[in-house]
Order: C-alpha cells, then structure tokens, then sequence
C-alpha cells in the first residue's frame, strides 16, 4: 500500500494504506443518494439555471455601466466639473447611485 505523512506541530504520524475500497453504505448514510431531488434537478436543469444566471447577471453589470455613465454625462451637461478633474458632483445624481446599486 501507500504511505501518508501527516504532519500537526510537534507530532508526525505515518499510516499505511491497506485498500481503498468504499463501502457502498457510506453513500446512503451521507443523505447524497443519487435518488435525491435536488440531484435530480441538478441533473436536468444546472445547465438552463446557470446560463440564465449569467445573462441575467451579464444585463445587471451593464446597465449599471449604462446607468452611471448617463449620470455623468448628465453632471457634464450641467456645467459641473467632470469627475476625472476631481469634481464630486456625481455623487448627488440619482442616476450615478442607480446605476452603482444596480
């Protein structure tokens, strides 16, 4: 068999594996039987779940691009001063917080 080093402060413990044999109880004991229904969904819906979780997250991040850069472009329109000239006026648009909380 193999041999495991295992190491914890001031202690070394050295075991040999025998066999790696899994018990097939195990696996029902554990509660993560293939008959689960969470498995089961996972199984026929984790490809649809997660390619609707990225373009929904893909529509959040840019509209909140969207949002902020009307709100600056809003502040310019005013006559403020530009955020990259230090100006801070962005901060009171309701449009530049939309699109940050978004």
């Amino acid at each position: 068999g193999s041999l495991i080093t295992l190491s914890c402060l001031s202690h070394r413990v050295v075991c040999q594996v025998i066999s790696s044999a899994v018990p097939a109880d195990s696996i029902q004991e554990n509660g993560t039987s293939d008959s689960s229904w969470i498995t089961q969904l996972e199984n026929s819906y984790g490809f649809y779940i997660g390619l609707g979780l990225a373009v929904f997250s893909s529509f959040l991040i840019g509209s909140s691009v969207i949002l902020k850069k009307k709100g600056l472009l809003r502040l310019v329109e005013k006559g403020g001063t530009r955020a990259g000239d230090g100006g801070h006026g962005y901060l009171k648009d309701w449009l530049w917080w939309a699109g940050l909380l978004t």
